[in-house]
Protein backbone atom coordinates (compact mmCIF):
# COMPACT_ATOMS: atom_id res chain seq x y z
CA UNK A 1 0.00 0.00 0.00
CA UNK A 2 1.48 3.38 -1.40
CA UNK A 3 -0.25 6.00 0.93
CA UNK A 4 -1.17 6.21 4.34
CA UNK A 5 -4.89 7.01 6.19
CA UNK A 6 -6.72 10.13 5.14
CA UNK A 7 -4.92 10.24 1.80
CA UNK A 8 -6.94 10.38 -0.93
CA UNK A 9 -4.74 9.34 -3.76
CA UNK A 10 -5.62 8.84 -7.69
CA UNK A 11 -4.41 5.76 -9.73
CA UNK A 12 -4.91 5.41 -13.76
CA UNK A 13 -2.00 4.20 -16.78
CA UNK A 14 -3.19 6.24 -20.03
CA UNK A 15 -1.14 5.68 -23.70
CA UNK A 16 0.82 8.01 -25.29
CA UNK A 17 -1.96 9.03 -27.21
CA UNK A 18 -4.16 9.20 -24.24
CA UNK A 19 -6.41 6.50 -24.35
CA UNK A 20 -6.90 4.52 -20.57
CA UNK A 21 -9.89 2.01 -21.72
CA UNK A 22 -11.20 -0.20 -24.35
CA UNK A 23 -14.63 -2.24 -24.05
CA UNK A 24 -14.93 -1.13 -20.04
CA UNK A 25 -10.59 -2.44 -19.67
CA UNK A 26 -7.50 -1.53 -20.13
CA UNK A 27 -5.99 -1.19 -24.46
CA UNK A 28 -3.10 -2.83 -23.70
CA UNK A 29 -1.87 -6.42 -21.68
CA UNK A 30 0.96 -5.76 -19.32
CA UNK A 31 0.80 -8.01 -16.58
CA UNK A 32 3.80 -6.00 -14.43
CA UNK A 33 1.44 -3.00 -15.29
CA UNK A 34 -1.43 -4.70 -13.75
CA UNK A 35 0.76 -5.90 -10.58
CA UNK A 36 1.73 -2.22 -9.63
CA UNK A 37 -1.78 -1.05 -9.74
CA UNK A 38 -2.48 -3.97 -7.36
CA UNK A 39 0.48 -3.71 -4.88
CA UNK A 40 -0.47 0.21 -4.65
CA UNK A 41 -4.07 -0.20 -3.95
CA UNK A 42 -3.92 -3.12 -1.87
CA UNK A 43 -5.86 -2.52 1.41
CA UNK A 44 -7.52 0.64 0.39
CA UNK A 45 -10.94 2.11 0.25
CA UNK A 46 -11.73 2.40 -3.71
CA UNK A 47 -13.83 4.88 -5.31
CA UNK A 48 -15.08 3.17 -9.21
CA UNK A 49 -17.17 3.96 -11.68
CA UNK A 50 -19.56 1.69 -12.10
CA UNK A 51 -17.80 0.48 -15.79
CA UNK A 52 -14.56 -0.08 -14.10
CA UNK A 53 -16.32 -2.29 -11.19
CA UNK A 54 -18.08 -4.27 -13.67
CA UNK A 55 -14.99 -4.77 -15.38
CA UNK A 56 -13.47 -6.23 -12.57
CA UNK A 57 -12.70 -9.79 -11.51
CA UNK A 58 -12.16 -9.22 -7.73
CA UNK A 59 -13.35 -6.21 -5.94
CA UNK A 60 -12.02 -5.66 -2.04
CA UNK A 61 -14.60 -4.98 0.66
CA UNK A 62 -14.97 -1.10 1.29
CA UNK A 63 -15.02 -0.55 -2.43
CA UNK A 64 -17.44 2.69 -2.96
CA UNK A 65 -19.08 2.12 -6.58
CA UNK A 66 -20.10 5.67 -8.33
CA UNK A 67 -23.91 5.30 -10.15
CA UNK A 68 -26.80 6.48 -10.27
CA UNK A 69 -28.86 3.18 -10.30
CA UNK A 70 -30.04 2.55 -7.25
CA UNK A 71 -31.15 -0.95 -7.84
CA UNK A 72 -27.22 -1.83 -8.98
CA UNK A 73 -26.29 -5.72 -7.46
CA UNK A 74 -23.01 -5.06 -6.01
CA UNK A 75 -20.71 -7.67 -4.31
CA UNK A 76 -20.39 -7.93 -0.26
CA UNK A 77 -18.61 -5.41 1.18
CA UNK A 78 -19.16 -3.08 -1.79
CA UNK A 79 -21.88 0.23 -1.96
CA UNK A 80 -23.50 2.02 -4.60
CA UNK A 81 -22.79 6.20 -3.78
CA UNK A 82 -24.82 8.67 -5.91
CA UNK A 83 -21.43 10.39 -6.63
CA UNK A 84 -17.50 10.90 -6.32
CA UNK A 85 -17.81 13.00 -3.41
CA UNK A 86 -20.52 10.84 -1.26
CA UNK A 87 -17.95 7.82 -2.19
CA UNK A 88 -14.68 10.02 -1.33
CA UNK A 89 -16.73 10.40 1.79
CA UNK A 90 -17.36 6.53 2.79
CA UNK A 91 -13.89 6.19 1.17
CA UNK A 92 -12.27 8.49 4.08
CA UNK A 93 -15.09 6.98 6.61
CA UNK A 94 -13.18 3.60 6.32
CA UNK A 95 -9.71 5.16 8.15
CA UNK A 96 -7.89 3.53 4.80
CA UNK A 97 -5.98 5.07 2.52
CA UNK A 98 -8.37 6.01 -0.32
CA UNK A 99 -7.72 5.83 -4.06
CA UNK A 100 -10.07 6.80 -6.81
CA UNK A 101 -9.59 3.78 -9.53
CA UNK A 102 -11.54 5.50 -12.62
CA UNK A 103 -12.85 5.20 -15.41
CA UNK A 104 -12.64 8.82 -16.97
CA UNK A 105 -15.73 10.44 -15.67
CA UNK A 106 -14.57 9.31 -11.76
CA UNK A 107 -11.20 10.96 -12.33
CA UNK A 108 -12.52 13.88 -14.00
CA UNK A 109 -14.55 14.40 -10.72
CA UNK A 110 -12.37 13.40 -8.21
CA UNK A 111 -9.03 14.95 -9.50
CA UNK A 112 -9.85 18.00 -7.00
CA UNK A 113 -9.54 16.06 -4.25
CA UNK A 114 -6.56 14.20 -4.56
CA UNK A 115 -3.28 15.32 -3.27
CA UNK A 116 -1.57 12.34 -5.27
CA UNK A 117 -2.05 10.67 -8.60
CA UNK A 118 -0.12 7.81 -9.59
CA UNK A 119 -0.18 7.93 -13.18
CA UNK A 120 1.70 5.26 -15.42
CA UNK A 121 2.54 6.50 -19.12
CA UNK A 122 2.35 3.37 -21.63
CA UNK A 123 4.66 4.93 -24.30
CA UNK A 124 2.92 3.61 -27.05
CA UNK A 125 -0.44 4.79 -28.76
CA UNK A 126 -3.45 2.17 -28.52
CA UNK A 127 -6.58 1.91 -29.97
CA UNK A 128 -9.34 2.86 -27.93
CA UNK A 129 -12.35 4.25 -26.40
CA UNK A 130 -12.18 5.77 -23.66
CA UNK A 131 -9.61 9.15 -23.21
CA UNK A 132 -8.11 10.14 -20.09
CA UNK A 133 -9.65 13.39 -19.18
CA UNK A 134 -7.79 16.42 -20.41
CA UNK A 135 -8.64 18.16 -17.96
CA UNK A 136 -7.17 17.27 -15.04
CA UNK A 137 -3.82 19.91 -14.51
CA UNK A 138 -1.20 17.31 -13.37
CA UNK A 139 1.43 19.80 -15.17
CA UNK A 140 0.28 22.45 -12.35
CA UNK A 141 1.30 19.57 -9.88
CA UNK A 142 4.63 18.48 -7.68
CA UNK A 143 5.92 15.24 -9.74
CA UNK A 144 7.80 13.32 -6.55
CA UNK A 145 8.79 10.47 -8.34
CA UNK A 146 9.43 8.86 -11.37
CA UNK A 147 10.54 5.40 -12.47
CA UNK A 148 10.83 3.74 -15.88
CA UNK A 149 10.52 0.28 -16.94
CA UNK A 150 10.10 -1.72 -20.20
CA UNK A 151 7.63 -4.62 -20.19
CA UNK A 152 6.47 -7.03 -23.07
CA UNK A 153 2.96 -6.26 -24.13
CA UNK A 154 1.51 -9.53 -24.61
CA UNK A 155 -1.17 -8.47 -27.29
CA UNK A 156 1.07 -7.35 -29.88
CA UNK A 157 4.65 -9.08 -28.97
CA UNK A 158 5.92 -5.55 -28.70
CA UNK A 159 8.34 -4.10 -26.08
CA UNK A 160 6.29 -1.38 -24.46
CA UNK A 161 7.69 1.50 -22.21
CA UNK A 162 6.07 2.67 -18.85
CA UNK A 163 6.70 5.37 -17.03
CA UNK A 164 5.46 5.59 -13.12
CA UNK A 165 5.10 8.30 -12.25
CA UNK A 166 3.66 10.14 -9.11
CA UNK A 167 2.45 13.79 -8.96
CA UNK A 168 1.31 15.65 -5.49
CA UNK A 169 -1.25 18.26 -5.26
CA UNK A 170 -0.09 21.43 -3.87
CA UNK A 171 -3.58 22.32 -2.47
CA UNK A 172 -6.34 19.67 -2.85
CA UNK A 173 -9.79 21.21 -2.22
CA UNK A 174 -11.25 19.50 0.62
CA UNK A 175 -14.19 16.89 0.15
CA UNK A 176 -17.83 18.48 0.68
CA UNK A 177 -19.45 17.66 3.95
CA UNK A 178 -22.66 16.90 1.83
CA UNK A 179 -23.23 16.74 -2.03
Amino acid sequence: MAEKPGVIAAIGAVAANGMLGLDNWLPWDIPEELAYFERTVEGAALVIGRATYESMDVVPADSFVVSRNPALSLRPGCRRVATVEAGLRGALATGKPVFVIGGASVYAAAWRYCQVFYLTRIERDFAGDTLFPADIPLAEWRLTDERHACYRERKSGEIVGCRFLRYEQPVPRPVPTAD
